[in-house]
């Protein structure tokens, strides 16, 4: 099975993960994040496969989320208002992205990305 590696090339994160992803000889193709942003239906597939709350899917030490001042604002909204504005912005979404099969792991854990092997 070939993965979708998503990930913006300057993070530290999505550095350590694509090395594992290597070191593990892990076939993938990698999407930058930023030039292809996740659609909303992409946002919406994968908020299901992952399990996760879609407050999970926001990039929280970015400088965007910081200047829009999500952190307050996020309580409030709605599933669709979230997808819409994780849709907006690549640097909104939470790197790296792992989509293997029926799961999508989102941001990076060796453990977890262990059992995708």
């Amino acid at each position: 099975m070939k993965y979708q590696f998503i990930c913006y090339p300057k993070c530290t994160t999505c550095q350590k993960a694509k090395k594992w992803l290597t070191d593990n000889g892990i076939a993938y193709d990698e999407r930058h994040i930023k030039e292809q942003n996740p659609t909303a239906e992409e946002l919406k597939e994968w908020r299901e496969k992952s399990g996760l709350p879609l407050r999970k899917f926001f990039n929280t030490s970015g400088l965007l989320y910081k200047s829009m001042q999500l952190k307050d604002k996020l309580p409030n909204m709605s599933d669709t208002e979230m997808v819409t504005i994780l849709a907006s912005d690549g640097m909104l979404v939470k790197r790296p992205i792992l989509l293997a099969g029926n799961r999508v792991l989102v941001g990076f854990k060796a453990e977890e990305w262990e059992q995708v092997k």
